[in-house]
């Protein structure tokens, strides 16, 4: 399937160039602008007579570790459902993941801890920059099976700085509470994608469609990602929240949150199911959104009842929309989500910046005593009431949707048609050995890559 001499020929130098130039030039800036935080410098920590041992490296580390881990096998691994696009979802994960967090460490750093004429750099950078690439996936989730790498470098380079760009208003300027990334991350991501995914929309896809579904062991593959994500997700919504009760309150609830989502999910699954059965779909991906919903306010005063019953509706909701909100989406409205980025991540984003508006305009110093200070700081300096407060909670919201918006269908979209960007055709969609040496050209015809001939005769 590798195409025209001439395609072929343009792969062979597009990808290189492209991965040498964005390297190349991320070492110069960070040659020149990148330095240590004076908590990872070890001239300017032992200076300051600390201890080791008072080092934030020890009590954000291990979160780092676990949003790591979700990055780069839990979103790698969910997306290897397609039958024939393990490959490519695992690999172009792992390079969009390298590149993006490297630009988003000198993104982020210029927004938020540039001083002295330098980028300062520690673990929170490094947790930072991972939540950046989590939306860059996001939004690669929805385009999965339909670009090449070379168009998904391009996306994450314009995508990370919008993204830098609306988390600095929303959390900088406007002062929204944001701590798991409802908005900045979920919705963002998800958004952008879609409206890219729109702006990309393919007519005639249907000729890969044989390609686009699942066999048994892509999805029991696609179950590792899930249960990856599952397991440290309430890392990755509490990494950078205060330490101590906030960490602890963010991580309970994101916890019983998942569960609820879990048990929804199956509920939901088997119900709208054909003859009652469960869909490994609805599985991987609905029982995932507890997560997402609580982003916004696993911070705050949720309650663990509150935790259970935002999982319970996500997952409600995440599973109808695998199930009925899909096809509508493309055959109305000409979207084509790949991966269901709008049901697990979109719908539950939304949910969760609104619960946040809900639970911030019931936030009261009696309920939150002194802690009200660490979640809401400009309602206890007497700044904001807590009604302005869910105000500004719900315009953070409408300006991610504009961002996203915007930049997925003018800027990234724009950008990524541009007509010497290798593409896949449309009868090339969804297949492994358009980019990468596949092995076992004498299995069974249903599994076999396809000759260059078929592919010849298929465009």
């Amino acid at each position: 399937m590798a195409g025209s001499p001439s395609r072929a020929a343009g792969r062979r130098l597009q990808l290189p160039l492209l991965c040498l130039f964005l390297q190349g030039a991320t070492a110069v800036l960070f040659a020149v602008f990148v330095r240590y935080n004076h908590k990872t410098d070890a001239a300017l920590w032992h200076r300051g007579n600390h201890s080791n041992a008072d080092n934030e490296f020890y009590f954000r580390y291990p979160s780092f570790q676990d949003v790591h881990a979700m990055v780069f096998v839990g979103f790698g691994f969910l997306m290897v459902f397609l039958q024939r696009y393990g490959f490519s979802s695992v690999g172009f994960t792992f390079l969009l993941a390298a590149f993006a967090l490297q630009w988003s460490t000198l993104v982020q750093g210029f927004l938020h801890s540039f001083h002295s004429g330098h980028i300062h750099v520690g673990v929170e950078s490094m947790i930072n920059a991972d939540f950046c690439v989590g939306a860059v996936l996001i939004s690669s989730g929805a385009l999965l099976g339909k670009t090449g790498p070379a168009q998904l470098l391009l996306m994450a380079l314009l995508e990370v700085v919008l993204f830098g760009i609306n988390e600095f208003v929303l959390l900088h300027l406007l002062g929204v509470r944001d701590a798991g990334g409802s908005m900045t991350i979920h919705t963002f991501g998800a958004y952008f994608g879609l409206v890219l995914s729109r702006v990309l929309y393919r007519p005639q896809l249907e000729k890969s469609k044989h390609r686009q579904g699942s066999v048994y062991h892509s999805d029991l593959f696609a179950m590792i990602g899930t249960i990856f994500l599952w397991i440290f997700w309430p890392s990755f919504n509490s990494a950078l929240t205060a330490l101590g009760t906030g960490q602890h309150q963010t991580a309970l609830n994101t916890y019983y949150s998942l569960a609820a989502s879990t048990l929804s999910t199956f509920a939901l699954s088997a119900l709208v199911g054909e003859d009652g059965r469960l869909d490994m779909v609805h599985i991987q991906n609905a029982a995932l959104a507890g997560g997402v919903v609580v982003g916004t306010s696993s911070e705050m005063m949720l309650t663990p009842f509150g935790a259970l019953a935002a999982g319970f509706l996500a997952g409600t909701v995440s599973t109808l929309g695998y199930k009925f909100f899909t096809p509508i989406l493309e055959s109305k409205f000409k979207v084509q989500d790949t991966s269901g980025v709008h049901n697990l991540h979109g719908m539950p984003g939304v949910l969760g910046a609104l619960l946040g508006v809900l639970v911030a305009g019931l936030a009261t110093h009696e309920a939150y005593g002194d802690g009200l200070e660490r979640v809401f700081p400009l309602i206890a300096e007497g700044q904001r009431s807590a009604t302005s407060q869910a105000m500004y909670q719900l315009f953070g919201l409408f300006v991610t949707l504009m961002f996203a918006s915007v930049g997925g269908g003018l800027g990234a979209g724009l950008l990524l048609k541009l007509p010497f960007l290798d593409s896949p055709l449309d009868s090339q969609c969804y297949e492994d050995q358009v980019h990468w040496q596949v092995p076992g050209e004498h299995e069974d015809e249903a599994q076999r890559p396809l000759r260059v001939e078929e592919a010849d005769t298929q465009a």
